[in-house]
Order: structure tokens, then sequence, then C-alpha cells
């Protein structure tokens, strides 16, 4: 049998994963999917999992639920030997070991983007999976906890501040939730005032949320300044050493939580562990109909989608633009990924990836949003309605639409919750720190309770 390698498991890998799975007939090929998580990461949902608006559950996509005909390799690929066709694969338990394949795609995805700022690696967290929102989350709800107890000083003020660096789409819709997190935290702790908290957003250039136009963008900042919230353009983080905030433009103070959304940067195993031809970013280079290669010279049996692919963007009028890595792109190029593999396994054409932008829309916390379509900008309840449905309707799943909305409906009657599990993530402090026996009384001498 043909086998097909699907190297990463996010929005690209996942949705060829699943259009192979549906279109592959029964006996033509073998397909494997390698990625160390179990799921795929439905990131437009992470900035109101780290609000509390969605189960963390929720923004993940299980592969084995859903690939039920695929193979599900859970490992890291450290190398791909395209000449050879093989990759080797590191598991999180054992020796590495190599994978043979006929067909490769290449959906790794990119990595957060990270600069040498002295602290940032310490103190930083990043917002691209799962467990990072729901840390940002628990780390905000349990610093709004220890706060409460504390008399006004540096250390109180200190826990209520919170530092975002960086202006894109994920840094702005975090930021933003979050803010509409603390606010509305403010009416069940009574000891904190609106004015303690102190929320920051580090961009180092001139403007935030570079997919929309200038006065969008403009009028984004401006809200969040009238919510109490603090903007720093043209602006860079020299150093975060202990929690202590240094700012280009000389401004000092302290944030206990600091959220690092400054941009990605390309997969270290395409850009350092790979055969296959890139770019000068580091990107593998991809004709548009989603071949590895370029239109003169083609890398046979290899395809590349998603944010580690530099894709033409052939509905742009700027020539030689590339597609911008977000979720649009990634998902289309996700499905036509998967159809254009079927189509050269049985000898037809494959089609050209031309798709023209739906617009761009962000959440700013709840019953505010903004929305962007060419020259149309709709902000406010209405924006953050069309957030929601649009996000609803893109989740792969009846299952996980349903659990979702199951969500949104309860939060309108009891609001969401505000329980801290900061603990899970050391689950066993309460086991040892528990009480033990005195030394001098034996363990056959305690009284079994079921006996």
């Amino acid at each position: 049998m043909h086998r097909i390698l699907v190297v990463g498991g996010g929005y690209a890998g996942f949705y060829a994963a699943w259009g192979l799975e549906k279109r592959l007939r029964p006996g033509e090929a073998e397909l494997t999917v390698v990625d160390p998580r179990p799921y795929m990461t439905y990131q437009p949902f992470l900035p109101e999992v780290t609000a509390g608006s969605i189960e963390a559950r929720h923004a993940a996509v299980s592969l084995r639920r859903h690939l039920r005909r695929a193979r599900i390799v859970a490992g890291s690929v450290t190398r791909i030997d395209h000449a050879h066709r093989r990759v080797t694969v590191r598991p999180a338990d054992g020796p590495e070991f190599e994978l043979e394949y006929d067909e490769l795609v290449v959906t790794a995805g990119a990595v957060t983007r990270k600069v040498p700022v002295p602290g940032i690696a310490e103190q930083a967290i990043g917002m691209k999976h799962v467990e990072e929102a729901v840390a940002i989350r628990d780390k905000l709800l349990t610093a709004f906890d220890r706060a409460s107890a504390l008399e006004p000083g540096p250390v109180r003020s200190k826990l209520l501040t919170v530092t975002f660096v960086g202006g894109g789409f994920s840094g702005v819709e975090g930021f933003a939730e979050l803010l509409s997190l603390a606010t509305a935290l403010l009416k069940n702790y009574p000891e904190i005032s609106r004015d303690e908290l102190s929320f920051h957003l580090v961009e180092a250039q001139g403007r935030i949320l570079p997919e929309v136009t200038d006065e969008p963008g403009a009028w984004v900042v401006r809200s969040l300044e009238d919510r109490g919230a603090h903007v720093h353009l043209n602006t860079q983080l020299r150093s975060a050493v202990d929690g202590h905030l240094v700012l280009s433009t000389g401004e000092e103070f302290d944030s206990e939580l600091v959220v690092w959304t400054a941009g990605n940067a390309a997969n270290p195993v395409v850009h350092n562990h790979t055969d296959l031809p890139l770019d000068p970013r580091g990107l593998i280079l991809t004709r548009a109909d989603l071949r590895i290669g370029t239109e003169d010279e083609p890398v046979p049996h290899a395809w590349a989608a998603g944010d580690d692919a530099a894709v033409p963007d052939l509905a742009s009028p700027v020539p030689g633009a590339h597609t911008v890595p977000n979720a649009q792109h990634a998902v289309r190029q996700g499905k036509l990924l998967a159809r254009n593999i079927v189509k050269a396994l049985r000898g037809r054409e494959p089609k050209q990836y031309v798709h023209h932008s739906l617009g761009a829309i962000a959440t700013l916390g709840i019953g505010k949003g903004i929305f962007q379509y060419r020259s149309i900008v709709i902000t406010g309840l209405l924006a953050w309605l069309m957030h929601r449905g649009y996000h609803v309707l893109a989740v792969p799943s009846w299952e996980r639409k349903v659990r979702v909305l199951a969500v949104w409906l309860t939060a309108v009657f009891f609001g969401r919750d505000i329980v801290s599990l900061a603990s899970v993530q050391h689950p066993r402090d309460a086991f040892v720190s528990g009480g033990e026996l005195p030394a001098e009384l034996r363990v056959e001498d305690v009284v079994d309770p079921i006996g």
C-alpha cells in the first residue's frame, strides 16, 4: 500500500489527514500522523480559554477520536531525510526510531518566536497551546486570591499587574479577554479596587493588529485604554528578570504575569534538520499547488502547508507575496492538500491554492469585538457575536460545536467559573506534604477503614 506520512497534527495536518480519510478508497493508502500532542489545538479559542469562557478541553480536538483510519504516532520528528524517504521520530519514552514513507506531508507548524530578553525564559508564558492558556488563567485567579489577603504595597501591586508582549491577533485577543475576566472578578473581591489593576500591552511597532487597517487598529487601542489598560507602542521589552520589567522607553514596573506573544518562528525541525528546500526565512519552499519545491524544480512526493510553508498568495496584488501564517489559510490549505494528494495518486493534476480573505475578526472581551472586510468595519457587540458564530461553525466536529455552545449558554445565566486549579500543575504536593505516621507507629497498627 502507498504510505502517506503527515508530520504535525495541527490545523493543516489535521484537516489534511481528516480529508484523506474521507477520500481514500479502502486499501488505497496507509496514513500515519506524527505529533507529540494527542490533539489539535483550535487556537482561536485560546483567548476565551484564558478568560474562562470556554473549557480547556473544548479547544482541543482529539486526533484518535476523529482520525480513526490513521495510525497516530505520539512523538516528535527530529529529522526529515526525503532523499531516502524516511523520518526520525523521538517518542516521549524509549529510543528514537525511523518511519519510512512514499508520500510526505509537512505541516509541523510554527513555534513561538523567542528574543533573548533577560528573564523572559524564566518568567514568561506563551499562548500557543491549551496548557499555556489554562496556566495564564489560573495564575491570574491565584494572584487575586493572594493579593486580597495583603495590605497595599509592592507585593500586592505586582500580583495585580499583567503584561502581554506582542500586539498581533493572539496577543491583543488574549490581553483583552484577560482584562475582561479581571474586571469581572472585582465583584467577587471587594478587597481589590479597579484602580489597583494594571494591564500593560507592549508592542514594538507603532500599531497593533497588523491584519486590519490603521483606523480600526487605533480604535482598538482607544477601546483598551478606555477600559484602563496601558498600551505601549513603539516600545520594546529590555528585561524581565525576577518579574521586574524594563521597557525601552525607560519605564519600569513589577509584573507577576508576563505573557509572550511576539510572533512566530520557523519550526526547528524544518529549519535545521531536513534536506527539503527552504526560503531565507527558514520556511519550506512550496508551490501554489502545495507541492514542495519551485515551479521549475518540484520535489517529488513531498507536500507542505500551514505556518511552516512559504505558499505563494495568488490572490494578492503584490508580486511574490506569500500567504500569511493564520488559521484561515492553514485550514483551507489542509483541505486542499487532501484533495490534491488523492488527485496525484490517481494520476490527475493538483489544483492551485487561491483564497480570497474573508476579513479579520477579533474578540476583545465579553460583548466586545471588531470585524473588518475591506472597507467595512463593525465593532462592539455585533462583531463579538459574529466572532462566536463564525468559530463555532469552524471548529471541527458537531461534538465540539455542541460542547462549546453549551458552555456559552451556561455562562449567560451563571457567569464564568472563577475557580483556580493552579495546583493541578503540582498534583503530588498535597500528598507529599500530608500527614505522616509517627515514627513509633507501625503501618500494621493502623486500622483498615475498609476491613
